[in-house]
């Protein structure tokens, strides 16, 4: 499945990945980001996820909107082998878009428009 990160130019926007275990046992996850923008892609809660069993826990992927071209990232999640449980690894594709642009100042100035 895709995540969009859609907002303003210079705008930090925060997804978090809801996932669930229906297991009875816990699972575990080391979460990677990989691809042509994954530098620009980051995991504020560290890239270590556990769900309890028959919980859910949560991933927050945060993004900083820094250039007009979209960003695309693959969010992996790989599976630890938790009381001889192994999970599925999940992907996620990751993408933004550039919203709007707001300017960060404005500079007033005068000079003359043409000079001989």
């Amino acid at each position: 499945s895709t995540i969009e990160f859609a907002g303003a130019l210079h705008a930090t926007i925060v997804k978090q990945v809801r996932l669930k275990n229906p297991s009875n046992n816990n699972l575990a996850y080391n979460a990677f980001l990989v691809g042509r923008d994954a530098h620009d892609f980051s995991l504020p809660k560290g890239n270590t996820i556990t769900i309890p069993a028959m919980r859910q826990g949560f991933v927050n992927v945060e993004f900083t909107i820094r250039f007009l071209h979209p960003a695309e990232a693959v969010l992996l999640l790989i599976a630890n082998k938790v009381d001889g449980i192994d999970g599925a690894t999940l992907t996620f594709s990751l993408k933004s878009e550039v919203k709007s642009i707001e300017p960060l100042g404005m500079i007033k100035c005068r000079t003359p428009c043409y000079e001989l």
